[in-house]
């Protein structure tokens, strides 16, 4: 099953929706506040050290960059990784591109089947974090939230932040946005919560899985402590 995502490589970086592949298959989307981590989880989940470019200035990444999944000749999927939010200092005219480009991707893209959400387990859920639920939420296909960088925690601080988190997942889910929401620990460091990410983008992605392709998935609710 790990071996699944460790036949990755970069596709495509893209600026317009014109440029986006004329591909098929089905599409992960990465998403994070700048320096949450999202690149680094990528990286680790696919066994490749510069696959998603982790740059030293946050909120450098300003495009929508595919990675295919599987051989080179057939892939069977793709994860996208999008522009972090919330950290570069770019011109207002470049921030609305961005918005817009994102906006019309997340909502009329087909072959999306979900989003992996990138949080800072010190401080999850932050304004931006829960503007990105609201937006991606309308699609409602699910969204599985990684509480990144959790080895900086004690043991008690990663219970507190996992309940802070299921907390607000919760008010999201009475409120019927979006239709489904995981939450588990995660840290490329330590590699804690690797496993469970495989196996829900196996779900997810593999061809071979049993999961519904409208909805990206019924895959069952991950155990949040590794």
């Amino acid at each position: 099953m790990m071996l699944f995502l460790h036949q990755s490589r970069f596709l495509t970086t893209v600026n317009y929706l014109r440029d986006l592949p004329k591909t098929m298959q089905p599409e992960v989307v990465f998403a994070g506040r700048s320096n949450a981590g999202k690149s680094l989880a990528i990286n680790v989940l696919c066994n490749q050290k510069r696959l998603a470019f982790a740059s030293k200035t946050p909120g450098r990444t300003q495009h929508i960059n595919y990675f295919s999944v599987g051989p080179l000749s057939t892939p069977v999927a793709y994860l996208v990784d999008l522009p972090g939010y919330g950290y570069a200092k770019v011109p207002s005219a470049v921030k609305e591109h961005w918005e817009t480009l994102l906006s019309k991707y997340l909502t009329t893209r087909a072959q999306i089947r979900s989003m992996i959400l990138v949080m800072d387990a010190r401080r999850p859920f932050t304004e931006l974090d829960r503007c990105m639920i609201e937006w991606f939420g309308v699609t409602e296909r699910p969204i599985h939230v990684l509480l990144t960088k959790c080895d900086k925690l004690s043991q008690l601080g990663r219970v507190n932040a996992l309940r802070v988190a299921e907390k607000a997942a919760i008010a999201y889910q009475v409120a019927g946005l979006p239709s489904k929401m995981t939450i588990q620990l995660f840290s490329a460091v330590k590699r804690i919560g690797l496993s469970q990410v495989h196996m829900l983008l196996w779900h997810w992605l593999a061809p071979d899985s049993n999961v519904p392709a409208d909805r990206g998935g019924n895959s069952p609710l991950l155990d949040a402590s590794d």
